[in-house]
């Protein structure tokens, strides 16, 4: 047996997780919470789930770039089919992304919940929902290119 079915499933599973954890916190959460707490709390659940989410989402941004790559390298970079390419490219602007939320607006609504700061932790909350919009629609696009890459590139 070959590590490869290994190395789908890691690389499938974590663009699962990642992906799907952007649809819930997007689509689901953000406007139920919008709807039932005032700013403090909403901010307070904003900070707490995305402490939560973010170990995960680091373990993604591991495995998905090391078992892409490893499946990429045994077919060949110049053999790889071009939409395989573009996944790489995608998923390494999601990545980059993630680090900008990662270390600029969430660790500014970090420090806005511990002051107690809800005007700039609003405006942090407010840049993390733009960027995680932008990463999630990479996201469908990624998983297009991925199922459906052979007719559309």
């Amino acid at each position: 047996m070959t590590l490869e079915p290994l190395l789908r499933f890691l690389h499938i599973a974590s663009v699962t997780l990642w992906v799907g954890g952007m649809f819930f916190a997007y689509v689901c959460l953000r406007p139920s919470a919008a709807e039932l707490l005032e700013p403090p709390q909403r901010l307070r659940l904003w900070q707490r789930v995305f402490a939560r989410f973010f170990v995960w989402v680091w373990g993604a941004v591991m495995l998905i770039p090391l078992s892409g790559l490893i499946l990429l390298g045994r077919v060949g970079f110049a053999a790889a089919p071009l939409n395989w390419h573009l996944m790489l490219a995608s998923g390494l602007i999601m990545i980059a992304i993630y680090l900008y939320v990662v270390t600029g607006p969430y660790a500014t609504l970090k420090r806005a919940v511990a002051a107690e700061d809800w005007k700039a932790g609003g405006a942090a909350l407010n840049r993390i929902r733009q960027a995680v919009g932008t990463n999630l629609a990479l996201g469908v696009l990624t998983i297009a290119l991925a199922t459906l890459g052979r007719w559309l590139a």
